[in-house]
């Protein structure tokens, strides 16, 4: 079920015209550059730029905040697990970016 959420995030969207334009950043922010994520199998820069951008922010913002089930984590650790991750789950020209705007703006 939880793979399920962009494409029915996408779904949600569709009938909303002003939203249309973000549709592929919904249903594509859980590609990784690889092609091993889900729901389309899509690699690359077959994933629009928006959702390789936003798949490295909502990975960000998911292990930074606290959840029920766990504390957030510091804020180095998380530019650690996206830098290791460049390649194979995030862009590495996104990564590098983002690593360029947050990482010296985020204490250690």
């Amino acid at each position: 079920m939880i793979r399920e959420h962009p494409a029915k995030g996408a779904l949600i969207l569709e009938p909303i015209p002003p939203y249309r334009e973000v549709i592929p950043l919904v249903e594509q922010h859980h590609e990784w550059f690889n092609g091993e994520g889900y729901p389309l199998g899509l690699a690359g820069e077959a994933i629009s730029l928006g959702a390789r951008i936003l798949a490295v922010a909502d990975v960000y913002d998911a292990l930074l905040s606290d959840r029920p089930y766990r504390p957030g984590w510091e804020s180095h650790r998380v530019l650690a697990y996206i830098e290791e991750r460049a390649g194979h789950q995030f862009d590495p020209a996104v990564v590098e970016a983002f690593l360029t705007i947050c990482g010296d703006a985020v204490p250690a």
